[in-house]
């Protein structure tokens, strides 16, 4: 086609720039003579852009051997480049807030109803931090009433009762019982603070109640088949059970079947509610409506073969008993109903009695009498002043106190063939829950604020064994300890054996200052004399 156009006009000429590659419109012009107006399209001249390539040879990818160490390290780094970890970002829970406001902080606490109750401290510090709201009183008019009906109490509102009955609380308290951290409501601070509470306390009183009731049923028994017994009947595997048996199991799951759930989805939420069904019940009504809710509702027995001790070579008790416990086994109903006598000698006299039987009269007399006794009676603010309309009464009373801390300081490793159902090891079962039941009190109603497990692991950070040894060790009573001749020197003066007979010691003089004086004086003996928060100022 050029050919053919150059042909027929000789006198056109066509012209290009000889840059390579340009695609520039003003990089080109064309002049024809038939014009008479030349067409030229020029700009300033570019200088002609070179084109550079270059041109790398690579060595196709060489194969290490299976065995070789660059092989194995490559894949290392390979594989390390996959799964390394991602930074986790914190929870928006746990992020810390701009604190409130004086004013905001003091409106939120005076309006809080636990400052509402000041006849019941410790069940005030356990309500809810701030008023129901519209969604907790749906929950409570749609299932309260069935709830109620299962555990056996009247259906009408609580809140008609009188300001001076602490019952007046319990619906509330029963419905943030049923909001485990698995249900919906557990959202709302106000709902999870005051569950968590509630299972916080409840742990206490099942173990308090539990050891109560087997120490008297069983009063030859050591204790470490009651703590077999005890976790029989409120071990978490059989808690769905009872929750079962009662027609609870809907409350807690109301979108999935129980008995369909795994484990690990099953037991935390049922083992939650059913501490705090049990702290609620203890606030409202006491310990001898936790027996009846267990024992009645629940329908727990004792005798069941799943919650039986495992056989151990026991030797053979052949001391007296109390007359009230020989030849009967005391049922739920009698420990329940059980009220002291006007002219009592302790505040629990049978729970005493099932762990100081009347032979143990016998150890009075010898040189801890004279020498030690004196000394820890000083120290521990003993005996305390009771008002008694016979003057008998007192008397028999301080001869009872003192056999009782001569034997709360008789290690196990003094008598114990001679004597096999130890009373220092009863004593020491009952100061131990009581003990836990009273900390856990305390930390409620001084941390308002606190959900339930920071609660726990500061109740366990100053119960822990070492330390508690140690409030005892500071008042020089571990040099008061009775123990084998064959045994002295290494429990002196190996720490490993000391700490955990101190501890002993400890929890045996709680035990025996609940059964004679009741829960008062082990406040005080924990609070006051042992000084457990380490907030009074020390002697120089």
């Amino acid at each position: 086609m050029l050919q053919s156009f150059n042909s027929t006009n000789p006198s056109m000429e066509l012209s290009s720039s000889l840059t390579p590659f340009s695609t520039k419109l003003s990089e080109i012009s064309f002049s024809s003579s038939l014009s008479p107006f030349p067409l030229q399209l020029h700009q300033k001249p570019s200088k002609p852009k070179t084109l550079r390539i270059f041109a790398v040879a690579i060595d196709p990818p060489q194969e290490f051997p299976k065995n070789s160490p660059q092989r194995l390290l490559k894949e290392l780094a390979q594989r390390k480049k996959a799964t390394a970890p991602r930074k986790k970002v914190p929870p928006k829970r746990f992020i810390l807030k701009p604190p409130l406001d004086d004013k905001k902080l003091t409106e939120r606490f005076l309006n809080s109803p636990q400052l509402s109750l000041k006849q019941f401290p410790l069940l005030s510090s356990c309500l809810p931090s701030s008023k129901l709201n519209n969604s907790d009183k749906t929950w409570i008019d749609e299932y309260l009433l069935e709830a109620k009906q299962a555990l056996g109490y009247p259906l009408e509102k609580s809140e008609e009762l009188g300001d001076d009955n602490p019952a007046k609380q319990f619906d509330t308290l029963l419905y943030m019982a049923f909001q485990h951290p698995s249900c919906d409501r557990t959202n709302a601070r106000h709902v999870r603070s005051a569950h968590s509470r509630l299972w916080f306390l409840g742990q206490y009183v099942l173990e308090l109640a539990l050891s109560e009731f087997f120490l008297q049923r069983y009063p030859r028994e050591s204790p470490g088949p009651m703590r077999e017994r005890v976790f029989g009947l409120i071990g978490k595997r059989n808690l769905p059970k009872w929750i079962k048996v009662a027609s609870l199991q809907n409350l807690i799951f109301p979108y999935d079947d129980m008995d369909k759930l795994i484990r690990k989805d099953r037991e935390p939420p049922v083992k939650s509610v059913f501490w705090a069904l049990f702290g609620a019940i203890y606030l409202c009504f006491g310990l001898p409506e936790v027996y009846r809710v267990l024992f009645e509702v629940f329908g727990m027995d004792p005798d069941a073969e799943d919650c039986q001790p495992r056989l151990r070579r026991q030797l053979e008790d052949v001391d007296y008993v109390s007359v009230e416990f020989e030849g009967n086994k005391l049922s739920w109903q009698d420990v329940a109903s059980y009220k002291p006598p006007e002219d009592a000698l302790f505040a629990h006299p049978r729970l005493y009695r099932a762990c100081v039987p009347p032979g143990m009269h016998r150890f009075r007399g010898n040189i801890w009498d004279y020498d030690s006794k004196p000394k820890v009676m000083e120290t521990l603010g003993y005996p305390l002043a009771v008002k008694d309309r016979i003057p008998e009464i007192t008397e028999a009373r301080n001869i009872e106190l003192g056999l009782g801390l001569q034997l709360c300081f008789m290690h196990p490793s003094k008598y114990k063939f001679e004597h096999p159902r130890f009373c220092f090891e009863r004593l020491e079962y009952v100061g131990q829950k009581i003990q836990d039941l009273v900390m856990a009190e305390k930390l409620l109603m001084k941390h308002l604020d606190a959900p339930g497990r920071w609660l726990q692991e500061k109740h366990r950070r100053v119960l822990m064994n070492k330390f508690c040894g140690r409030y005892l060790r500071e008042k020089h009573f571990h040099h008061l300890i009775i123990y084998a001749e064959k045994v002295q020197d290494a429990y002196e003066h190996n720490r490993r054996l000391r700490n955990p007979a101190t501890t002993a010691v400890q929890q045996a003089l709680h035990g025996l200052s609940y059964t004679v004086y009741g829960k008062p004086d082990v406040r005080r003996l924990m609070f006051e004399v042992f000084d457990f928060e380490q907030i009074q100022p020390k002697s120089m």
